[in-house]
């Protein structure tokens, strides 16, 4: 379910950040430090994350000569740049646009938009119980019935995903922590039972009995699939 993003960016804390936020979100990230010999392999990544202000070639140079290598891989422009002109010039052959500082939230809504236009998302939906249904490829959840998206918050997303990457498995309220928040689990912390009523919310058809997202007393939290 990962999905493999090429992210070019020279500025160390940056791209530092973007890589470790994005890897939480379940994609899978290579990450280069200028555009030298980005073009290589360039068609197994299903997006271009792409600074402008970049050492040797910028960025404008760079993204015109991956499009170029691979038509089809979406990019996203990533600069601190805010005038039209050059967004206007970048638009030329990116397909997207985000100005610095940004948050990763509207990142990542905005790579998942570029890869369901790529088509990437045609893969068999996963049901989850009678009401929802998930797309494996672009993660998003649906209501089947109205066919509307549900929106989840960032953790709320990630623990999801989570239990879909481990179905019908008894989940340990310390084990989601760790694995979300990346940082031990305090007994006593009450912060899982908040995030999954919370998502139990906009799942749950009834979320007091709950079909979806399953309560073992005692020892934890599973999703059958």
């Amino acid at each position: 379910m990962k999905r493999n993003v090429l992210y070019i960016e020279d500025n160390e804390k940056i791209g530092s950040w973007v890589k470790e936020e994005l890897e939480q979100r379940g994609f899978s990230v290579q990450w280069l430090l200028s555009g030298e010999g980005a073009e290589q392999g360039v068609q197994q990544h299903e997006v271009i994350i792409l600074d402008i202000m970049l050492p040797g070639l910028d960025g404008f140079t760079i993204g015109k000569r991956l499009k170029k290598a691979a038509p089809d891989v979406p990019i996203l422009l990533l600069s601190a740049r805010t005038s039209i002109n050059d967004k206007v010039d970048g638009l030329q052959f990116a397909d997207d646009y985000l100005t610095k500082p940004f948050h990763t939230d509207e990142l990542v809504a905005r790579l998942e938009v570029l890869i369901r236009r790529r088509g990437g998302t045609h893969a068999e939906r996963i049901a989850l119980g009678n009401r929802i249904e998930v797309d494996p490829q672009g993660q998003m959840v649906f209501d089947k019935h109205t066919g509307e998206e549900i929106i989840l918050t960032g953790k709320q997303h990630q623990i999801l995903m989570y239990f879909l990457r481990h179905p019908n498995q008894v989940l340990p309220k310390e084990q989601i922590y760790e694995a979300i928040w990346q940082e031990p689990y305090i007994t006593g912390d009450k912060t899982i039972m908040v995030h999954i009523h919370r998502l139990r919310q906009k799942l749950e058809r009834h979320p007091d009995s709950p079909e979806i997202i399953e309560t073992l007393k005692g020892i934890g939290y599973r999703v059958k699939l």
